[in-house]
């Protein structure tokens, strides 16, 4: 019983440190110059979700639509707080790059 409750507790710290790890991988390619590295955390999410809904059709004999949007749904999840992460942070360095246009300007 002690040695289930260990690995429960030692899973559940591997999984937020897991999760810490992501967010913050995906706001330091956001912050970078070019957009297209912050774009590559959702697309695998997104992908998956995919792959989810084509499994579901695959192993089904007859086209069962709760089982696909459900994970579509799901599935897309991290995808909608990943690009929200993204949006957030070309969003500031989109106004950190006005402000800098209006300080030469101003010069």
């Amino acid at each position: 019983m002690e040695i289930t409750a260990n690995i429960t507790i030692m899973l559940f710290i591997f999984l937020i440190v897991f999760v810490a790890g992501g967010i913050l991988l995906q706001i330091f390619l956001s912050k970078r110059e070019s957009k297209w590295p912050g774009l590559i955390l959702p697309l695998l999410p997104f992908l998956y979700s995919l792959l989810m809904a084509c499994s579901a059709v695959a192993y089904s004999e007859k086209t069962i639509w709760g089982p696909i949007l459900a994970s579509l749904i799901l599935g897309n999840i991290p995808t909608v707080i990943l690009l929200a992460i993204y949006a957030a942070c070309r969003e500031k360095r989109r106004k950190r790059g006005e402000l800098d246009k209006m300080q030469i300007k101003d010069l």
